[in-house]
């Protein structure tokens, strides 16, 4: 019996040693936000053992600054290879083809200095805002493809629509077309191992961004690759919300019908959404790649849309899509409407909605009705009776299940993209958005927004104050966790 004791004592002192260190670490040598600091430092202390584990999955930080360095070093000489076509193409940012350009040029040029984000405006927009519309679009470039196919996603499956895309890329492959697809360690982990065989076997290659340690089983829960992204022959590119799998086609028992909003480009933006691809296979295979470049074909259509590739990580020295997210609000004139899964504003989003709804303007967030990860649906419904209060009119989507993360500014400015309006897409995620500069594009979003709000109840003032003590404790302890979700 004494072993028994002695050995829970001895076990106990060595978490506490433990727990101290990692405070010790956290306090010195990360640096991190104090709200997030502090958070840390209540786990480790309250929680011994547990919060230990909790800190090394989900918080610890010490990596970051070594792998994205390196990231950025390697970044850099992608850069200055293409820094002669991107000058050429900026050039044009200062010879508006639209004179409505010139009222958001202090936005673009934000972008244009904290993301490299190049302006171009010779560019057509394709909206989906159904999985059915998306992966139908999507088959079809795949299907027209003749010289390469470029594809990255947060997470795929290898069910009925994942199988059909792959079969498809395999098929493209065997035509001799390049196949180069690159999902995620985490979002990529219920794809059966064998699923690319015989894309691979055709010449098609497969590149999986911060693998697992052990198949199957991800413990790095931050630094995922979140984007989603498809770039054909260097003239169509999509990016959006929806992720490859049955679920976005609405097939899910659990979520029912899937609300996400997707686009498909033709136009110079493609190749910045082709750079970012070719940026992100070569970190997660140390490969090459000379079809990757700031180049696309030049394709000249009826309309000229302006659009910004925003891109952000771990990795950016700017939060460039919360910035943009911020600047929309803060510029805004008019109205802001937004739709996004996962609603965890910081601090300075907070304080620009709250003064966006107290300035008189029409500022409408939507997010869905049930929750697909409780902590974080709990912590967004913390911060929504201050907004109300605020003049802020926020919905819940009872059709299913909203994934969409899109801004609406005004009647002219729209992004659409990765980023959910939480921390955790402003700070830990790989994520990319365009910025769309546009009056159709945003009478369309506008319009699906309306039709979304027919299915959508409004949280009024007088129910959120209704809400039970129980809820009132979920929001609370999931508030205090919210810049760790």
């Amino acid at each position: 019996m004494n072993y028994i004791v002695d050995g829970y004592m001895w076990f106990l002192k060595n978490i506490i040693w433990l727990n101290i260190l990692f405070a010790v670490l956290l306090v010195f040598f990360e640096r991190r936000n104090p709200t997030t600091t502090w958070l840390w430092l209540m786990v480790l202390t309250f929680l011994p053992g547990i919060g230990f584990l909790l800190y090394l999955f989900l918080g610890q930080d010490m990596s970051k600054k070594k792998i994205f360095e390196l990231k950025e070093e390697e970044d850099r000489g992608i850069r200055n290879r293409v820094l002669r076509q991107g000058q050429k193409i900026q050039e044009e940012v200062y010879s508006f083809s639209n004179p409505k350009f010139m009222e958001y040029e202090d936005i673009i040029k934000m972008h244009i200095l904290t993301s490299e984000a190049y302006f171009s405006q010779d560019n057509e927009v394709e909206l989906y805002f159904s999985g059915e519309e998306k992966f139908a679009a999507l088959l079809e470039s795949i299907s027209n493809a003749k010289k390469y196919i470029y594809i990255e996603y947060y997470i795929m499956k290898s069910d009925g629509i994942g199988t059909k895309i792959i079969d498809k890329l395999t098929e493209k492959a065997k035509e001799g077309v390049e196949v180069k697809v690159l999902y995620d360690g985490m979002g990529g982990r219920k794809l059966k191992r064998n699923s690319f065989d015989e894309m691979k076997r055709a010449g098609g290659e497969v590149a999986v961004f911060f693998p697992p340690f052990v198949p199957y089983l991800s413990l790095r829960i931050n630094y995922r690759n979140h984007r989603k992204i498809c770039i054909i022959d260097g003239e169509e590119a999509y990016v959006g919300g929806f992720n490859i799998g049955d679920e976005y086609l609405g097939l899910s028992k659990k979520f029912g019908y899937w609300r996400d909003t997707h686009i498909k480009i033709r136009g110079t933006a493609v190749g910045s959404l082709q750079w970012r691809f070719f940026k992100d296979w070569r970190f997660a295979t140390g490969k090459d790649n000379v079809q990757c470049e700031l180049k696309p074909n030049r394709i000249k259509g009826e309309t000229n849309t302006g659009i910004q590739i925003v891109n952000s990580g771990p990795d950016s020295k700017w939060p460039s899509i919360k910035d943009g997210y911020f600047k929309m609000v803060t510029d805004a004139r008019e109205r802001v409407y937004i739709q996004t899964p996962y609603f965890i504003p910081d601090d300075s989003m907070l304080e620009a909605l709250k003064v966006a709804g107290l300035s008189g303007l029409d500022v409408k967030v939507m997010i869905p009705c049930k929750p697909d990860h409780p902590f974080v649906y709990w912590a967004g419904l913390s911060y929504i009776g201050e907004l109300l209060e605020a003049g802020v009119r926020f919905y819940t989507y009872e059709n299913g299940f909203l994934h969409s993360k899109t801004f609406i500014m005004d009647d002219f400015v729209t992004s659409i993209g990765t980023a959910n309006l939480d921390i955790r897409s402003f700070k830990l995620n790989f994520e990319v958005n365009a910025f769309i500069y546009d009056g159709e594009v945003n009478r369309k979003t506008v319009e699906q927004f309306n039709l979304d709000l027919e299915h959508c109840k409004e949280i009024t003032i007088k129910e959120y104050q209704q809400r039970s003590n129980i809820v009132k404790l979920k929001e609370s302890v999931s508030r205090l966790l919210s810049p760790i979700l």
